[in-house]
């Protein structure tokens, strides 16, 4: 009996034992969700309450642009990035194995350099207009017509433009995953190409493809550089106006709160539009789809279709931008080495950061006898939903209120003044990318550790070892390769990111991004060129990964 009495004791002490899983898991959440209720706060508590002179003039105007933006861009991948993929997966013609990969490589491509490129090409002393006026004869503007570049509809083919892989990606696997006996019946039944499209092909995937959609409009929410060098009035736009040129930060986060329902709103449109949605894969397995060969204008048809969103997103712009980068004076410009370092040192610290945290989340979950990691780890991802210039305004102020009173306390206690240390330096654009972007981390976490058989350590365990020792010795070497693909594609990402780095680098400090960015804003794409090419590269290689791993 009093054995019984001492386990029960024992059992309860180690429940009330804190568990360092979950003191991490809170730490993690917090994290991620301090910025999301500062910027709430904000929104509720302003100094100056300009709310009702936002609703009287520019809100109408950048809610009207942001969703016409979020629609148009949402419809036209919905469109290009499924109907590629149907074509691909579907059907056999000229060049099918090149361009089933080529139409990812708009990814590599930031929307923001897509737009430089685009006017460059298309403006008045670009090869367009100039070959015009060589082959006519005209001396001028005033002799012909030509359409004006820099509008909202260029902003929507460039966005549609860099955006569509997230469909095409999502929307292919989805066609590959179906069985081609429902096809075969389908076609049996007298169902043509069409009909086997909508009534078999698309009702399958549609979920897929409601997930992509859904992240393609909040990438669009969260653009800055393509609307703002076009010249269209955003919530994005707004948030850096009403801050940054008029010193308002409850308007600035009152803005930064409509974008945060903007997204909240898509999210649970996504989660609507396939909640009575249920598919299954049948448990004997599928036979994978067999493509149809076309032959005749059929098959150069859909060469030509898939090819053209390559060509505007992929071809054009990095054309335009290898034209401008043979000046070798450029490459050594003042300024690129340090955007260079900076990019790398900022971004490889977050990368390592984000992955390792998302590793410890996910293993943590797994490994604690408490719920709290496990209802945390949703929470963690809500990061990736926030727009970068959300997180800029919930992340600087609170941080330069701590720096401040850091700063008082260490001088009343007799030291000197250390400055701005978090603020004044890169760790807020440290923080503001693990917290934008550990959800991916996160994700491959998850999917790797998962793929781990549960017996090795298991066994590992039943030889003493302790969780860490288990993770060290059976988990990583295992998902080595996965977390390193991580470490890549969240690299990436912080290379391309822009709003957050505009907000919050400190002065005089440039990534490659914000190079970009002030270069091609002053219309020195010379200047410009060097920085994009190597945002490209990067992209590539993230590219590579992902053909590599949806072969």
């Amino acid at each position: 009996m009093s054995d019984q009495i001492s386990q029960i004791y024992n059992a309860r002490r180690r429940r009330r034992r804190i568990d360092p899983w979950s003191v991490g898991a809170l730490l993690i959440a917090t994290m991620v969700m301090v910025p999301i209720f500062a910027v709430i706060w904000f929104a509720l508590t302003p100094t100056e309450n300009i709310w009702p002179h936002l609703l009287r003039t520019t809100l109408p105007r950048y809610l009207s642009n942001t969703a016409v933006l979020m629609f148009s861009v949402g419809a036209i991948t919905a469109v290009v990035g499924t109907g590629a993929a149907w074509l691909v997966v579907m059907y056999r013609f000229p060049g099918r194995s090149v361009l089933q990969w080529a139409l990812l490589m708009p990814l590599a491509v930031p929307a923001y350099v897509g737009a430089y490129a685009l006017v460059d090409f298309l403006e008045y002393a670009g090869p367009v207009q100039t070959a015009l006026r060589d082959t006519f004869g005209w001396q001028s503007s005033r002799d012909y017509w030509f359409p004006a570049i820099r509008t909202r509809e260029a902003a929507i083919v460039v966005l549609s433009a860099a955006l569509y892989p997230y469909v095409y990606l999502l929307a292919r696997a989805a066609f590959r995953e179906q069985s081609g006996a429902a096809f075969e019946v389908a076609r049996a039944l007298g169902a043509g190409a069409w009909g086997r499209f909508f009534r078999v092909g698309l009702p399958l995937a549609r979920p897929a493809i409601a997930a992509a959609v859904a992240i393609v409009m909040m990438e669009t929410v969260n653009d800055y550089g393509t609307v703002a060098y076009f010249a269209v009035q955003t919530l994005t736009t707004g948030i850096f106006s009403v801050w940054l040129q008029s010193g308002n930060l409850g308007g600035a986060a009152q803005l930064a709160t409509t974008m945060l329902a903007v997204i909240i709103l898509l999210v649970l449109a996504e989660k609507l539009s396939r909640r009575k949605i249920r598919v299954f894969g049948s448990a004997r397995g599928t036979r994978p789809v067999t493509p149809e060969s076309l032959t005749g204008w059929k098959a150069w048809v859909a060469t030509a279709l898939c090819a053209f969103p390559v060509l505007l997103g992929f071809i054009l712009p990095v054309t335009v931008i290898l034209g401008h980068a043979f000046d070798a004076n450029m490459w050594v410009a003042p300024g690129l080495h340090h955007a260079i370092i900076h990019t790398v040192t900022v971004g490889g610290i977050a990368a390592v950061v984000t992955v390792v945290g998302g590793v410890f989340m996910v293993y943590g979950v797994r490994m604690s006898r408490h719920s709290l990691p496990r209802q945390l780890m949703p929470v963690t991802a809500i990061g990736y939903a926030a727009p970068g210039a959300v997180l800029g305004i919930g992340i600087l102020v609170p941080l330069a209120a701590f720096d401040n009173r850091l700063a008082d306390a260490m001088v009343a206690m007799g030291f000197d003044d250390p400055g701005l240390i978090f603020t004044g330096s890169a760790a807020a654009l440290v923080l503001a990318y693990v917290v934008r972007f550990f959800a991916i981390a996160q994700g491959t976490a998850d999917a790797a550790l998962g793929r781990v058989p549960p017996s090795l350590p298991m066994a590992a365990r039943s030889l003493g070892r302790s969780a860490g020792g288990t993770l060290r010795a059976i988990h990583l070497p295992l998902v080595r390769a996965s977390m390193g693909s991580a470490l890549l594609l969240v690299f990436v990402d912080i290379v391309k990111e822009l709003p957050a780095t505009l907000l919050l680098r400190p002065f005089n400090y440039e990534t490659l991004a914000t190079r970009v960015h002030a270069k091609a804003s002053l219309e020195n794409l010379s200047e410009a060129a060097p920085a994009a090419m190597m945002i490209t590269l990067v992209g590539l290689l993230a590219v590579g990964l992902l053909a590599r791993a949806n072969r």
